[in-house]
């Protein structure tokens, strides 16, 4: 069986961006979708989750950042606006700091049934995520790419990572949402594949033996998305920004085209695509871990760089194809939010001050109110900054 895959614009991106809604008095999480959803009858770009406290925004199909960047502003502006309807409010984390409640499924058929299959693991895998989706010529393009971006999702860990918080403890991670979902049997690192005929081989078994019944069953850190025609890459937290969204959106982009503008016997890449499986493991282990201060095993030999030294080996490489794709701003923008420091070092910051988790979230409510009137938050000073990041020994 061969799964037709539809060819897209090599340039086009799109992304998602899963919210928090919240009791706008209370900051808590609030089972809201239901009455929300009414709002938006059989809408492409607000839509429903697995569990009823989030919304899913999702941009257009698009050809630039600029585009993606006024596209979600206007979505996210209009949801927020109707959230104060119902009493609620939005921000973007990858875990909600301190709400103790188990989720609630959204009575969708799909989702149902994944509540049947998860039990009681379904009602406590309250996470928040970005997805970023990139244009694909070919299945085959989308899984050779895969593997080359493979590498790089540790890289991406980091610089997205926003959930140090869960109910109410600060867990020592930078991105905790990963360890939550790390017991799901369908999330983590994906295999790779020498063809996308290999894929379909590979999907064809699973779904004989029950393991994947369509491809959206499939929620690894990168997938295909053929009938979509693009490469889905989904190992992000959510982020409490718009302009951080597409910051790493615009990374992603620039990455992919270093790949497809490099030659096919690249004998060096930057980062080894043959690492052993479990130093990949561990790759994303100590990046959800340490954030930006994580030892990445970049070598058979055990060699190790600091992810922070990592990306300004990364920038100035991938910085050629930003410019052609006119995109520099945000990569630029991109690198200064993380000399400022990023959501789970700011979410810290703003816990020490004054011991308040509640505070927390009211701080992750601000940023993304200040952001929607177009206050980039690289152009502000963090609340920690002076200080410098708040590394956790």
């Amino acid at each position: 069986m061969t799964i037709d895959f539809i060819s897209s614009d090599p340039h086009s991106i799109g992304i998602e961006v899963e919210y928090q809604l919240l009791d706008a008095k209370s900051l808590e999480l609030v089972d809201g979708i239901i009455p929300l959803i009414e709002f938006y009858p059989d809408s492409l770009c607000i839509k429903p989750e697995f569990v009823q406290n989030t919304v899913e925004v999702a941009s257009k199909v698009c050809h630039s950042l600029t585009e993606l960047e006024e596209n979600m502003r206007s979505l996210v502006l209009g949801l927020r606006t109707r959230c104060q309807k119902l009493g609620m409010t939005i921000c973007g984390a990858g875990t909600h700091p301190f709400d103790k409640k188990l989720a609630t499924i959204t009575p969708l058929p799909r989702y149902r049934r994944m509540e049947k299959a998860e039990n009681y693991y379904s009602h406590r895998q309250i996470t928040f995520s970005t997805h970023v989706h990139i244009g694909m010529i070919s299945g085959d393009e989308a899984v050779k790419l895969m593997h080359q971006l493979k590498p790089y999702l540790p890289v991406l860990i980091a610089l997205s990572a926003s959930s140090p918080f869960w109910r109410g403890q600060d867990t020592g991670y930078a991105s905790y949402r990963l360890r939550i979902l790390a017991a799901s049997r369908s999330y983590g690192i994906p295999p790779s594949f020498t063809s996308w005929d290999e894929f379909c081989v590979f999907f064809e078994t699973t779904q004989r033996s029950a393991v994947f019944n369509t491809i959206n069953d499939i929620h690894w850190d990168i997938r295909p998305r053929p009938h979509l025609g693009t490469l889905e890459v989904r190992v992000m937290d959510s982020q409490p920004t718009i302009s951080e969204a597409i910051n790493i959106a615009s990374f992603i982009r620039a990455l992919v085209a270093y790949f497809r503008d490099a030659p096919d016997d690249m004998s060096a890449p930057l980062l080894s695509e043959h690492l052993h499986w479990w130093i990949q493991k561990d790759n994303h282990y100590q990046a959800s871990h340490r954030g930006l201060g994580a030892n990445y095993s970049k070598d058979e030999l055990g060699g190790t760089i600091l992810i922070s030294d990592l990306l300004q080996n990364i920038i100035p490489l991938i910085l050629p194809e930003a410019i052609k794709l006119k995109q520099e701003h945000y990569l630029m923008r991109l690198k200064q939010t993380v000399e400022h420091g990023v959501s789970y070092m700011r979410q810290r910051g703003a816990y020490h001050q004054v011991q308040s988790y509640r505070q927390v979230v009211s701080e992750l409510v601000s940023e993304l109110e200040r952001d929607i009137n177009d206050t980039p938050i690289a152009g502000r000073k963090m609340r920690q900054s002076d200080n410098g990041p708040l590394p956790l020994e």
